[in-house]
């Protein structure tokens, strides 16, 4: 399969391209900068594009099967997320490829809160809240996209930073996943893990999903 990989350089974006080179697909690592690129395997392809600009965006795109998207805007510029979400989306609508995205995890709703959302919680981090919104509407800007895009939006544990790769998670749909103890996590290794799952076999469509441990 033929990969692109939008924030390819980023935390999540770079452990996506390690699991989809450790497959044996064919990976595209699309950045914006050829900087901090020592992690990634020494035969990827990569290129420079912007996941703003739907041009680069179309050209980065033609040819492959699938594009899987973990940007993230700098620290305060979260507003612009969903605008450079229609840019992308109005790329791949010039190739009409399929698009995993990876999302955030603060519209998911809570168990047993009666329907609150993890940015709802009254210990939601203030910090935190900027990109919570931004991706709230970014999944608003997925769920309106033309019905001939085929999209997948990928909410996150509570807490997702790197750590071991295990090959377990659950899935879910809309409201977070928590263990017995109540808590919620998966480290970057195992989403990548999950995402090239939906990659190679996929069961979600114009749809979020949520995965954890």
């Amino acid at each position: 399969m033929r990969i692109a990989v939008f924030g390819a350089a980023g935390n999540v974006g770079s452990r996506v391209v390690a699991e989809a080179w450790a497959r044996g697909h064919e990976v595209t690592a699309v950045v914006r900068g050829h900087r901090n690129l020592s992690g990634l395997p020494a035969d990827v392809d990569v290129r420079t594009g912007d996941a703003r600009d739907p041009d680069d965006v179309a050209a980065a795109t033609v040819g492959q099967d699938l594009v899987i998207t973990a940007t993230r805007p700098a620290p305060g510029r979260e507003a612009e997320l969903p605008e450079a979400t229609r840019a992308l989306l109005a790329g791949i609508g010039k190739t009409g490829v399929r698009v995993l995205a990876v999302g955030g995890a603060g519209s998911l709703t809570v168990p047993g809160t009666g329907g609150r959302t993890v940015a709802g919680m009254p210990d939601f981090p203030a910090d935190w809240a900027p990109i919570a919104a931004a991706c709230a509407e970014q999944l608003d800007v997925y769920r309106a996209a033309p019905a001939e895009i085929d999209w997948a939006y990928l909410s996150p544990a509570a807490i997702l930073e790197p750590g071991e790769r295990t090959g377990v998670y659950r899935l879910g749909g809309d409201t977070l996943l928590v263990d017995a103890d109540g808590n919620s996590s998966i480290s970057t290794e195992d989403l990548a893990v999950a995402l090239l799952d939906e990659a190679e076999r996929p069961r979600h469509h114009r749809t979020r999903f949520t995965v954890g441990y």
